[in-house]
Parts: C-alpha cells; structure tokens; sequence
C-alpha cells in the first residue's frame, strides 16, 4: 500500500535521472570473504546542500558532514559511554569551579595546509568561537559558555579562562561546533565559509572540489595518523575519497542507491527503510541524543499566549497515531522534552497524553468556544495558526499535515505555510507570523536545552534578548535562570537536577509538543565496512572500507 503522503514514482525515472550525473561506474556487490582492503572513492548521496562550514554553524547535518571528515577536535566523546577521551589533546586539567581548562596538545599534528596545530592555532579557534569576529561577522558558538579568553603556555600548552563556571565546556571540545581549522581559514568572512574548499582543517580528509550546491569532492590525507583510540588502528583513511552528491528528491535518492549505484546514503524516510532491507542493505538509525523532535510555541504571539491554550493543544496531539502513520520503530515516542538516550532524561510520558475531553475543558477555559462551524472563537477571532514545514527534520509537512488533522477536531485551524528559504527564515523569526516551530538539536550533553531555549542561542521560543526583532513581550526569566543553572553547576548531580527542573518546568508551561526521539538515518550498501558515527549521529568515513568487486 503507498504512503499517504507520497507520490510513487516507478525506480526507472529515478535511477536514469541520477546515472547521468555519475562520473563512475556503479559499485558492485560485496564479496563475503573481502578483509579490509584500502582504496575506492565512497559515493555517498546527501538530501541537502551544505550551507556554511564555520565550525560553529556544524548543527545543520549537511554542514556537519564535511566537517567531521576535514575536521578534528581537541576531545572525543565515546559513541558507547558517552566520555570524553583524548584526540588532538593528549591531557587536560580542569579547576575545582570550571573557570580554567588547561590542555596539553598532542605533537606533530599539522593543518593539511602544514601549519602546526599548535597552542597558537587552537587558541585563535576558541578565542574566535567563543567570543565571534565581528569585523569578519563569524558568531560565537552556542555550546561555549562564559568564555572570556586564552593563554599560550608553550607550544603545546594551552589554557581557557571563563567569567563564570563552564562545566559543559569539555564536552564542547568533542562537537563539530568546535572543529579546529586554520588560521587561514579564520582571516576570512562569513560569507566564504560556503565554500568547502576554502576550509582547512586537520582532518582524514581533504576538500579536493566542490560544484557549490550539487557535489564535494574530498581526498584522502595520506600524512593523517592522529585519530581518536576509539577509532584505531591509527593512519590515514582506508578509503581514497568521498564523493557527495546532492540529491533532493528522496525517490531519486534512494531509488539510484537500491539500484546499485551509490555506497551510502542519508536522510532516509521511514517509508523507504523496509525495501532497502529488503535489498540487502543496511539502514544505520544513530541517535542525535538531544532534544526531541517537536512542535514548540512562540508565546510571544496573543494566540498561545494563554498556558491553558498551548496545553490543550498538547493533549489534543495523538502522538502515537503520528508515529503509527508515519514513522518506524526507530523514530522512538519522545517522553519528554530531551531524548531517553540524553543525560539528565526525566520521563514525563504521564504529561503528555493523548486527552481530547482535557484539550477541550482548557479551550474552554480559556474563552474558545466553539462555533457553529465547528472552530474555536474569542472575541470573534479564530484559534488559527501557522506554522512553517522543517526542511531538515524527518517528514516534516507530513507531520504536521496530520498535527492539523487533530487539531481540527479541538476546534483549532493549523495552517502550513510555504515560501522561498529565505521567506521562511524572515518568518520564522516573526511570532505573529509563526507561532509555531517545528525544532530539534541534537548534542550529547546536558547544555543541549539551553542551546535550544536560551534567547541568546536558538532561541526556539523566540524570547526577547534573541536575534529576532519582532518580539514585543515575551521573556522568561524563571526558564532562563534554570537554563543558567544547568550551563554553569560545577557539580554534575546538582545539574542533572537543573536539567530535571528545566524539563518539568518546559512542559508545565505548555512551551514544548515533544514528538519523537530524532535519529538520523542513513542507508548504507553491502559493500560498505566499519561505518562508524559521532556522539550524535554524524557519520565518520575516516575507518570505513569498500569491499572490491
């Protein structure tokens, strides 16, 4: 039976469409008795255009998958433990109140320009993703706190110093935010970092070409030998290369990889997971162990201004029946506002019930009534809001297509709205325009939901404070104070307890409909060997292997 909400397109069209851009012959089937054999050129199909390589605008997972192959980082958080082991930092010391962090660096490292990834050039990195460069309009990082500046001990010393606690700063040494990369590439604007073969970094890989919007091109570093323990043995890549392709249509995507002529893919639906089993492939479903996908509110706006509104739309939500229609076991119902899998997870399924008769004594309450059409009304005013389809999170209109469908049986009118990215951007900084966002960031690290909700991060709930100009009211200085708390407690169960707090006070609120724990899934061929990803879900070709035809 198709999808109810796709087209089905015959795997002819597609395969064609894709062949015609490939410069290769398509891989063949694995052999079962392959040993890791070094060489070939991965091609690896990408649903979006990378947008910016500054180290910090990494989240965007387009972005985040070049950095994690040209890039490393000072740290390395274990994908099993979560714990952060050495990389480029070999040693590390940390104050008793988190305001000093002291690393020793490891020898011999070099940018693949060959400057030394010395205690000059990391500090250059932090001082500029800590503090921005206006004069170049490079923004500070959202996972590093309180940073107030740097100091070269020698050559392979380095030492951070913050105006307050920054207990989630080591973490922040492991994340593709802080990818360490040239002082070349850090004299230039902003405006340049969208273009990968202007970024120079220390990693596996190399950018060789790029034909901006469609294809990077990345090579093998054959110097490289100073990977994470995790990922021994240690050398250069096994593979020779990484060809990223862009392709939008997902039909044309995972239609030109079943067909054979692509290793690994991303941004596979789960519509499409059971006919690439089927095949023989292997989907990959990695946790971005963060806060969940889901539908947030802009209070600022008079129509969600009102608790009991924005409550009553959680408890009109059937989330299960979201998940039923369109989602597979690996998209797990979120049970509160941050992931299982998350430091610090509290679970508030109990809050988050599917209660149309609660939904309705609030709308009530809060002066909705119904109408003889069957909408909600105060005052003449309809209950009608909008809200924007995420391009990058998993079936986004589809979700929301349904969110609307719910919702119209409370009475409430849910407009998707559509509109060139730029228009998009404009809006969804505007909360009389969206009162609603459809969000989700992913970090292994309880500062997550402050990178989330603080005003002066993401700043999903657009606060007063944040980029937005549009805000007239709205701030919440109880949420920000608890995100403060969670950003800066030295000890590790007091903030495990202001993550607690935080949670609890998000969903009492009605600020946050969290839908389902987010992975990022990806397809990966039979010839494709020790695929490895970071801490969230980005992948990691630096030990991955093709088996010969």
């Amino acid at each position: 039976m198709p999808h109810p909400f796709r087209a089905v397109i015959p795997l002819s069209r597609p395969v064609l469409a894709l062949a015609a851009c490939l410069a290769f012959p398509a891989p063949a089937p694995a052999r079962a008795t392959d040993a890791a054999t070094p060489g070939g050129t991965l091609l690896y199909l990408e649903k979006q255009p990378h947008k910016n390589l500054y180290p910090p605008a990494g989240g965007f997972y387009p972005n985040g998958g070049i950095l994690a192959q040209i890039t490393d980082r000072l740290t390395w958080q274990n994908t099993d433990t979560l714990k952060i082991e050495p990389w480029i930092a070999t040693a590390w010391s940390v104050n008793e109140n988190s305001t000093v962090f002291t690393f020793t660096l490891r020898p011999g490292v070099t940018f693949s320009d060959g400057t030394p990834v010395d205690a000059a050039a990391v500090a250059l990195n932090y001082d500029t993703f800590g503090k921005g460069n206006r004069a170049l309009h490079l923004p500070p990082s959202e996972v590093i706190n309180n940073y107030e500046r740097s100091e070269v001990i020698d050559p392979l010393t380095v030492r951070f110093y913050f105006s307050k606690p920054s207990p989630g700063f080591l973490q922040g040494t492991s994340v593709i935010g802080s990818g360490l990369v040239s002082p070349a590439s850090l004299r230039r604007p902003l405006d340049e970092w969208g273009d990968a073969r202007h970024v120079i970094g220390s990693g596996p890989f190399v950018v060789r070409d790029e034909v901006p919007g469609k294809s990077v091109d990345l090579v093998t570093r054959a110097d490289y030998a100073w990977g994470p323990d995790q990922l021994a043995p240690q050398g250069p890549s096994r593979l020779a290369g990484v060809r990223i392709i862009v392709v939008p249509e997902d039909s044309i995507r995972i239609g030109a990889f079943i067909a054979g002529q692509a290793d690994f893919a991303r941004a596979v639906e789960a519509y499409d997971e059971e006919q690439i089993t089927r095949h023989g492939d292997t989907i990959y479903a990695a946790s971005t162990r963060g806060v969940n996908n889901s539908v947030v509110f802009r209070p600022d706006n008079p129509l969600v201004a009102d608790p009991r509104v924005r409550l009553a739309l959680l408890h009109a939500t059937d989330r299960p029946d979201i998940l039923r229609t369109l989602y597979s076991p690996h998209y797990p119902l979120a049970r509160s506002v941050i992931a299982a899998d998350a430091q610090g997870f509290v679970d508030h399924a109990a809050d988050l019930t599917y209660d149309p008769t609660l939904a309705a004594r609030l709308l009530d309450e809060a002066g909705w009534t119904l109408d003889g059409d069957g909408w909600r009304r105060r005052n003449g005013v309809a209950l009608a809001l909008a809200v924007h389809e995420a391009l990058p999170q998993p079936q986004s209109r589809s979700m929301l297509v349904l969110l609307a469908q719910q919702w119209r049986k409370a009475g409430v009118r849910l407009t998707i709205l559509s509109g060139s990215p730029a228009m998009t951007v404009l809006d969804n900084l505007n909360p009389a325009v969206t009162p609603l966002f459809h969000a989700e960031v992913g970090r292994a690290d309880p500062d997550v939901i402050k990178s989330a909700f603080y005003p002066t991060n993401r700043n999903v709930l657009l606060q007063k404070g944040g980029q937005s100009r549009h805000v007239e009211h709205f701030v919440d200085p109880e949420l920000n104070g608890l995100l403060d708390q969670v950003a800066s407690d030295t000890d590790p169960a007091t903030r495990l307890a202001d993550l607690a707090r935080v949670q609890a006070d998000i969903l009492a609120k009605g600020y946050s409909i969290p839908i389902f724990e987010e992975p990022q899934v990806y397809a990966g061929s039979a010839r494709v060997h020790d695929m490895r990803f970071e801490a969230v879900g980005r992948p990691v070709f630096y030990r991955t292997w093709l088996a010969r035809p």
